[in-house]
């Protein structure tokens, strides 16, 4: 099931973007802004108690359908056709406006479910805030304050048992047939379904689509050499007759979700385009997750060498915080190095879904620490004890010791480094986390003044006193 996707709509300074902040908080607001394609929304992922969503903060619109405006009421427009429901926000300090009402009438035009958020009711008297917003006509209607968090769990969890939104366990639970998942992903045009058809087309298996929304990815599973796949699809398979068509359409929404799902990220880029700033936040839509990722430069043939090698070099240029993730050069419209991709999918999975026992990573960090120890600071040295495993996809590894808020970051590249090259890891982030131990003294002791020192002697000093006047009484 895919997560419920929620738009949120209103006038401009309604508190939209606060209210998106803050149910992304979860995820650090993963934001993607593509230019000339959605210039004026946003796109999220958010978690509330084990249930996902994705969520959509749209331009601010004033009611009105005229210049500017039209422009945004168009983008706003594409952000409700993708979403499953609508959240509709309104200033509860200001009232309800001419623009609120006719937001409200043009909304409720396209169907989809409503829910009214009467928002900044922190300062105000919420039933009296409310009151005239009921005139707008609906029956969903939540107070809150966004900036303070005040009703916004209320409101989610309502609104996603209304949308019938799933935890993310079960989704894992119903996902999990042993087949590796690999998400297509990249602009439009770069060959995306090119390659899941040309792919398909080699392996001569029998394919179908499984059914769904036009805002879903397609699933295809297949098998090859006793290994099952199942290939997601962000653009749409279409039939062979229909290869050649030079449109296709392209969802953030379908993206992210293909993304999530997946166990594999292939990233095409074209090799006849420049790296452009939209390949730059895909990719960092599939770093956020934490996915593993394969580079594929397709349209490869064809193109003299000294093109080869500029592409070559814009790659390092531009591209140097995807290291770790194998590059292959492609042609998927003629089939070359298409083969390859199934061994570098093979082992970007095996790496990212690695089980390795605590005592061997203890034993790789004393190692990594003997070779290059921790640095002082504050005049003693951080001490990193032992390591275990926190994660996978991406594979994550918890350090504890004392001191761990003082690693720098060039320590803690080093460390991801060693680690990835003894464990031999392949196409996966790596992500090192820290824990320090607690101190059992810590607070028993204070540094006292010199004033407090003298006090504290002093007491000392009576107390033997009266101990040895006893004595001698006796």
């Amino acid at each position: 099931m895919m997560k419920p996707v929620l738009a949120l709509i209103g006038r401009p300074n309604v508190g939209k973007s606060t209210l998106f902040n803050r149910l992304t908080r979860s995820r650090d607001a993963l934001v993607a802004d593509f230019p000339g394609l959605t210039r004026d929304r946003k796109y999220g992922t958010g978690d509330l108690n084990g249930r996902g969503y994705l969520l959509i903060d749209t331009g601010g619109l004033s009611g009105e359908q005229d210049g500017i405006d039209a422009q945004m009421f168009k983008q706003t427009q594409a952000a409700i056709q993708e979403a499953h429901a609508i959240l509709f926000i309104v200033d509860g300090k200001q009232g309800m406006t001419a623009a609120d009402e006719s937001i409200a009438q043009d909304i409720r035009a396209t169907g989809k479910p409503i829910y009214l958020l009467v928002n900044k009711i922190d300062r105000v008297d919420p039933d009296q805030a409310a009151a005239e917003f009921y005139a707008l006509g609906f029956t969903e209607v939540f107070m809150v304050a966004a900036i303070q968090g005040r009703g916004v769990t209320v409101m989610m969890e309502a609104v996603l048992d209304h949308c019938g939104a799933t935890s993310t366990e079960e989704d894992e639970a119903e996902q999990e047939d042993g087949s590796i998942r690999i998400a297509f992903v990249g602009r439009p045009n770069v060959g995306k379904s090119t390659l899941v058809n040309r792919i398909m087309g080699e392996e001569r298996v029998i394919a179908f689509d499984q059914p769904g929304t036009t805002r879903d990815s397609i699933f295809i599973p297949f098998e090859r050499d006793g290994q099952k796949y199942t290939l997601i699809d962000t653009a749409g398979v279409r039939r062979r007759s229909r290869v050649d068509e030079t449109i296709e359409k392209f969802s953030i929404i379908k993206t992210l979700d293909a993304i999530q799902r997946a166990h594999v990220v292939i990233m095409l880029v074209d090799a006849h385009d420049v790296i452009a700033d939209q390949d730059a936040h895909l990719l960092g839509l599939i770093l956020d997750a934490g996915k593993a990722l394969i580079l594929a430069v397709n349209k490869w043939d064809g193109l003299e060498s000294d093109q080869r090698d500029w592409i070559k070099q814009q790659l390092e240029i531009k591209l140097p915080f995807i290291s770790f993730a194998e590059t292959y050069f492609i042609s998927a419209l003629h089939g070359s190095n298409v083969g390859l991709l199934y061994a570098a999918v093979k082992r970007a999975y095996d790496s990212a879904m690695m089980k390795v026992p605590t005592p061997r990573l203890t034993r790789i960090l004393e190692m990594a620490i003997q070779q290059h120890q921790p640095p002082l600071t504050r005049g003693q040295r951080i001490k990193l004890r032992y390591a275990h495993q926190g994660g996978s996809n991406p594979f994550r590894i918890i350090i504890h010791g004392n001191r761990t808020d003082y690693v720098p970051e060039a320590y803690t590249r080093y460390l991801a480094n060693y680690f990835r090259q003894t464990l031999k890891l392949t196409g996966t982030q790596l992500r090192i986390e820290y824990k320090s131990g607690e101190n059992p003294y810590e607070g028993k002791h204070k540094t006292l003044t010199p004033r407090q020192e003298h006090t504290k002697k002093r007491q000392m000093a009576r107390v033997r006193e009266i101990k040895k006047s006893e004595k001698k009484k006796k």
